[in-house]
């Protein structure tokens, strides 16, 4: 049995799973390459509109492999920097794809779980879920996911859990924004399908150029004329496309757009 698992359903939902339940999904280097390589794929499949994060087992994910840390104790400086290049651009193609991506949560999520659930779009956990960026306890720090996390959770809050490595509930998750919606455990499976239905419903460019636009001008340092300039040519660009066309026309003619599958 593979250690994730990929799937694509018709509706063009696709599936990645963390299947080492016995290990609590803890990943290593070879993970982390087959998580590079599925995310590329779902980002370059046409047929593929929404990703979901997912694991089996009891916990979601307990962070690196214990085998894979204890590896890493002997590699050189130079070893070091490759391998954490590796986790660096797999975090970077899962934040960056370009479709919707949702995290099912459920267990523990402990190090870089926490930055898989921080590169995702919207997350979903259950309430039972439980966190910890616990890196400092083992004399490390958590250096490659700290962009995402910090941008979903600020930069105040990174500085008490970096540094204490509490573990922190699924409440407490929801609360600070590391978490879309805290749900029961018999909700969790019905939850990320609600938020997967409202997904299918909208345009898949429109989505896409929605995600691309946030990551353009959440920091922008162009002044206000340069902004202004630059939202306008984005909303004239995607009126005139063939989805923005089919979007107004199916609204002006009470109908459904063709990307809702009947």
């Amino acid at each position: 049995m593979s250690d994730i698992l990929y799937e694509v359903d018709k509706r063009g939902v696709a599936t990645v799973t963390l299947n080492r339940p016995h290990k609590h999904n803890a990943f290593d280097d070879v993970l982390i390459k087959e998580l590079t390589g599925l995310f590329k794929r779902a980002g370059d499949d046409n047929q593929v509109r929404v990703l979901v994060l997912a694991a089996n087992g009891k916990s979601f994910c307990a962070g690196a492999d214990a085998n894979w840390m204890k590896r890493m104790a002997g590699y050189s400086f130079e070893e070091n920097v490759a391998d954490a290049r590796a986790l660096a651009t797999m975090l970077h193609t899962l934040n960056t794809l370009p479709k919707p991506t949702v995290a099912k949560v459920q267990g523990a999520a402990f190090g870089g779980a926490v930055g898989l659930i921080a590169c995702c779009d919207m997350a979903i956990g259950s309430k039972m879920s439980k966190f910890c960026l616990s890196e400092v306890k083992l004399g490390l720090i958590p250096a490659t996911i700290a962009p995402y996390v910090i941008d979903a959770i600020g930069k105040r809050i990174a500085r008490r859990y970096f540094t204490t490595a509490e573990v922190f509930s699924a409440r407490r998750a929801r609360r600070l924004g590391l978490l879309s919606e805290a749900v029961t455990e018999e909700e969790l499976d019905s939850t990320v399908e609600e938020l997967i239905e409202q997904l299918l419903k909208n345009s898949p460019d429109a989505v896409s150029a929605a995600k691309q636009l946030i990551f353009d001008i959440a920091d922008h340092k162009d002044d206000d004329e340069e902004l202004m300039e630059k939202t306008s040519l984005r909303i004239a660009t995607i009126r005139v496309s063939e989805q923005g066309q089919e979007g107004l026309s199916a609204f002006l003619e009470k109908r459904r757009p063709n990307w809702i599958q009947e």
